[in-house]
């Protein structure tokens, strides 16, 4: 690692939401950003400090082709996004669009759960399971119905965790590995203190994106790539480029295009995720149709029953155990959750920051197809 890499990763990862949002801060001020807008949230942090949603554009305000970059959708784990785009920042990117290119930098899209070291929204919600149509009927998990109280039970320990965690196992033997990761992660929308809850309605920060596709009229560009930034699924340290069902293989066969053949598919069995309902790339498409190419960027931490442990723990503390929120137990909820999703360890720092400078490189040359 040369000492480049060593500073960047120093000045680029934070240690609090707090700490990341004034270096993106500081690193805008510092820009040729255009346009710059905060978003406020009404949720506020654990010292009842004000959260919000921050935007730079960068080009031209009429620029036909606009690349996205995502922060936070799944709060905790915008701490690896919030470096990325720093990084960013830092490199000075803007500097190689063209006329015809711009440049949307969404930091902290779920500013509460990025605060809180929590996945979830301030209704307690997935976001990127909250971007179906309310309207409709929803979407049933027949299977998660099933499960809902074995996933989410009253207890972490004792008798009654012991007999949940027996049935989550009946389960996975009597209908499979990939029938268990889709009922407990696919999305559910009956069970507010359950995990992977889609929600009643759009959340505040589902209405914050949709606040700011309409003030920087995103709808009137010709293309448009989002990158949007998760972590916590795959690989230590791997950056997997994920479609999502809603643009089909059309909208798979763009990404490849730009990307290349590293990108996966839940459709074709290639993704490390299972077919989820809501997700952002609903709202894109709904929105952009054909005009744009969505994909997640998925960086991978540790094992999948670690995270499914640490969630348990935290909806679980947030629903039945409150009083603990601020007990050596309730801090050590936290902990975990925060390490499941952001590794504080440069080794997995210094991958995230290298597969996130290639895909920023080919968002750039996407935009130029």
């Amino acid at each position: 690692m040369n000492d480049a890499t060593i500073d960047a990763l120093s000045k680029h990862f934070a240690s609090s939401y707090f700490e990341a949002r004034q270096r993106f801060r500081d690193y805008v001020g510092e820009s040729s950003a255009d346009n710059v807008a905060v978003y406020p949230s009404p949720a506020r942090g654990p010292g009842d400090e004000e959260l919000s949603t921050d935007v730079a554009w960068f080009g031209d305000e009429r620029a036909p082709k606009v690349g996205i970059m995502v922060s936070a959708a799944h709060g905790v784990e915008g701490y690896c996004g919030s470096a990325a785009q720093i990084d960013w920042l830092a490199a000075r990117g803007y500097e190689s669009l063209k006329s015809d290119e711009a440049m949307l930098l969404i930091h902290a899209l779920n500013p509460y759960g990025f605060a809180w070291d929590r996945r979830v929204t301030q209704e307690g919600c997935d976001l990127n399971r909250n971007f179906v149509d309310f309207t409709a009927p929803l979407p049933r998990n027949q299977g998660y119905d099933l499960l809902a109280d074995s996933l989410m039970p009253r207890e972490l320990n004792g008798p009654l965790f012991i007999a949940a965690e027996a049935a989550i196992e009946q389960f996975r033997v009597a209908h499979g590995e990939t029938a268990f990761r889709k009922a407990r992660t696919s999305g559910q929308y009956r069970h507010p203190a359950g995990m992977f809850f889609g929600g009643f309605g759009p959340t505040v920060a589902r209405q914050t994106l949709e606040r700011i596709v309409s003030d920087y009229a995103v709808e009137l560009r010709r293309f448009v790539l989002v990158v949007d930034y998760h972590t916590g699924l795959g690989p230590y340290g791997y950056g997997e480029l994920q479609c999502e069902q809603a643009s089909g293989m059309s909208g798979y066969q763009r990404a490849v295009e730009i990307f290349g053949p590293s990108v996966t598919s839940p459709e074709l069995g290639t993704s490390s995720a299972v077919v989820l309902y809501g997700t952002q790339d609903d709202f894109w498409q709904r929105f952009l149709g054909d005009r744009h190419v969505y994909v997640c960027l998925e960086f991978g931490t540790y094992a999948s029953e670690a995270g499914r442990a640490a969630l348990r723990a935290d909806h679980w503390l947030h629903a039945y155990g409150k009083a603990e929120l601020e007990t050596d137990m309730g801090h050590e909820i936290r902990r975990r959750v925060r390490q499941h999703f952001y590794p504080e360890r440069d080794d997995w720092k210094e991958l995230v920051l290298y597969r996130s400078r290639q895909v920023q490189r080919q968002m750039i040359g996407g935009l130029r197809l």
